[in-house]
């Protein structure tokens, strides 16, 4: 999608851009000539996510923006006010706020330490009301002020709850902030919109979460449709475009772009669903709903779309027959399944050692990894029709113990799959 050079001159406000989603919206502002501000705390490199807000800044202003780098922990109050006075002061204002900066921590109630809970709230709820609080009055000045919220539509269905309750209302905390400015900052003609991607995005904290492999990059979209969405939002007219929850390719396709495929890390390949988003009309949903109100529906020319336990444990007694030392190799773990709709729910594939094992019970030494699942949903996954990373987003599979591990089990099974 190219510039139209609308943010020239514009004063841009971005928490959390010294990589990934943030860092990529800052870089399409700064080819019209816009003056970015990288609010964000990584002032060092960290081992494992590349980039800083100086090495940052050094693209934006090589891509023909201005740049101020603030170290800003947002969870502090008084650095993100003095970002916003250095920013004044070298800027003249501020136009544009986007609440990008963003804590996640995947994990149930009894899991999630009151540490994790509290930098979440703190992070994703406090640090964007805490922001665009601080830029208000700043805002009231320019000629099309807009904030936007890298956080998703408010979605009530409990499976967007129940697997990570803690980051779910902090996340939903961002967006309830656009459901009360977008009305309350009406009169002052400040846009208020969130903006969500529809797939899962590839950035550096994504590699970390697939475990380095690589694999999980062919199922996502690249930062730039994200960037793009931003930019077409962010040009648009504060006073008729507020209260939205904008999401990527919508937002594109409104505007004329045709080719959304472009945007895939590598085409051809079955993207992951973001969360909180539903696929209506899909067969699951409609099985979903059919399940709830007793009955037992067929896909697919009347064949039973629940597999029975006897086919998972025929699926088990075929893995363990061709299962091998390269496969442990390259394994290397244990991991435990529990599913939760059958009698005998624990069955183990334990891959140190030998050419590995497969049995019913807890693993003996303990599991690198336990997966929940329904055993139908079990059954998909070995057989290639579900992807464990597309289970996991979906909330169809809980995940406790090394992600690292449990993404290398899905190369495992692409590996297996011809022979099952």
């Amino acid at each position: 999608m190219l510039n139209t050079g609308k943010l020239a001159g514009r004063t841009l406000f971005i928490t959390g851009a010294s990589r990934g989603i943030g860092k990529a919206i800052a870089l399409k502002a700064a080819k019209d000539g816009a003056n970015i501000v990288i609010a964000a705390k990584t002032a060092q490199a960290h081992p494992k996510l590349p980039g800083t807000i100086y090495t940052a800044a050094e693209e934006i202003e090589k891509a023909g923006g201005k740049c101020l780098p603030c170290i800003v922990d947002i969870r502090e109050e008084i650095q993100i006010q003095n970002a916003v006075d250095e920013t004044v002061k070298t800027f003249g204002g501020i136009d544009i706020v986007v609440n990008n900066a963003s804590a996640i921590s995947l994990t149930g109630t009894q899991e999630t330490s009151m540490k994790k809970y509290d930098l979440m709230h703190n992070v994703n709820t406090r640090g964007t009301y805490l922001t665009s609080k601080l830029c208000l009055p700043y805002l009231k000045n320019s000629k099309n002020p807009h904030i936007l919220n890298i956080s998703p539509p408010l979605n009530m269905n409990r499976k967007w709850f129940k697997n990570h309750v803690a980051y779910t209302m902090a996340k939903y905390g961002m967006s309830m902030c656009v459901l009360g400015m977008a009305d309350e900052l009406q009169d002052d003609n400040i846009a208020v919109n969130a903006l969500w991607p529809r797939t899962a995005i590839w950035t550096a904290a994504m590699d970390m979460l697939g475990g380095g492999t690589g694999e999980t990059r062919k199922q996502c979209r690249n930062v730039d449709i994200m960037a793009d969405a931003a930019y077409t939002i962010l040009t648009k007219d504060s006073k008729s475009y507020t209260g939205n929850f904008a999401i990527d390719d919508e937002v594109l396709q409104s505007v004329g772009v045709t080719d959304i495929d472009k945007y895939a890390c590598e085409p051809g390949h079955t993207l992951l669903p973001d969360f909180f988003l539903e696929e209506a009309g899909s067969p699951e949903d409609m099985k979903d709903q059919l399940e709830k109100h007793g009955s037992q529906p067929a896909f697919g020319g009347g064949k039973a779309s629940s597999p029975s336990a006897a086919e998972a444990m025929k699926l088990m007694d075929t893995l363990k027959s061709i299962m091998s030392e390269e496969h442990v190799k390259k394994m290397g773990a244990a991991i435990q399944f529990e599913l939760k709709d059958i009698d005998e729910s624990n069955w183990y594939l334990d891959m140190r050692s030998g050419s590995g094992t497969v049995g019913k019970g807890e693993v003996e030494g303990g599991a690198d990894v336990k997966m929940t699942m329904k055993v139908d949903d079990f059954v998909k996954m070995f057989k290639g029709s579900l992807k464990p990373t597309t289970a996991f987003m979906m909330g169809k599979l809980k995940i406790k113990g090394d992600m690292g591990k449990a993404m290398k089990l899905e190369k495992l099974m692409g590996e297996l799959q011809s022979k099952l």
